[in-house]
């Protein structure tokens, strides 16, 4: 008797909420379901003489289950020549410490996102790459898959009544499957950690 008035009681309170965040959202003309996105890291294509280009491409699709719960399906495709653990600082991209080539990834992720205080929000995303690894020479050596779990930890800014939102973020990318990758790449990786900190850089169009 009490577990199902306890039930009842659950229900109604769940009722009760999802029947205010409906009014809120209802009153809230700038609210907005779905947005799509991309990440200032496109930017990188652009610098003049990068040996590196990183040749980036990222879309993002989302969708607001509730203002504070998100959503989200992306895809990714880049070339990397350096070790992925490289911290940012004087070893990273520094001569002698890339790999004897390149990897191309391309990349689709989901994601979740929870909003918890007006902006500030935290992420987790799942990334499935799958590599082509390169030599010097351009020629094909391989093909490898990895698993990053990216953490973020950021506030979502919003400009133009809710139209358009920038977030920047502190990022942690962790991998804890990755595989078939050539000795030569794992040899360069040997002194690097399985983690990168990285700051995120998304913005997007809500509608």
């Amino acid at each position: 008797m009490q577990k199902n008035i306890l039930r009842i009681a659950l229900a109604l309170i769940l009722a009760s909420s999802l029947q205010v965040i409906a009014q809120d959202i209802k009153h809230d003309k700038t609210y907005k379901k779905w947005y799509i996105g991309s990440s200032l890291y496109v930017l990188g294509n652009f610098i003049p003489n990068d040996k590196n280009r990183p040749e980036y491409i990222q879309l993002n699709v989302g969708y607001r289950i509730t203002p504070k719960d998100v959503i989200s399906v992306e895809f990714k495709r880049s070339i990397y020549s350096w070790p992925i653990g490289i911290p940012f600082g004087p070893s990273f991209d520094a001569p002698g410490l890339n790999y004897p080539g390149h990897a191309r990834i391309l990349a689709p992720t989901v994601g979740y996102q929870r909003f918890w205080w007006k902006g500030a929000y935290t992420s987790i995303y799942a990334l499935n790459a799958f590599e082509k690894y390169m030599d010097q020479n351009k020629k094909k050596i391989g093909n490898g898959y990895t698993l990053y779990v990216n953490f973020h930890l950021g506030y979502q800014f919003k400009f133009f009544r809710n139209r358009f939102f920038f977030e920047p973020a502190i990022g942690c990318s962790y991998w804890p499957v990755r595989t078939n990758v050539p000795e030569s790449f794992k040899k360069a990786e040997e002194k690097w950690p399985n983690y990168f900190i990285q700051p995120g850089l998304h913005f997007g169009f809500n509608f």
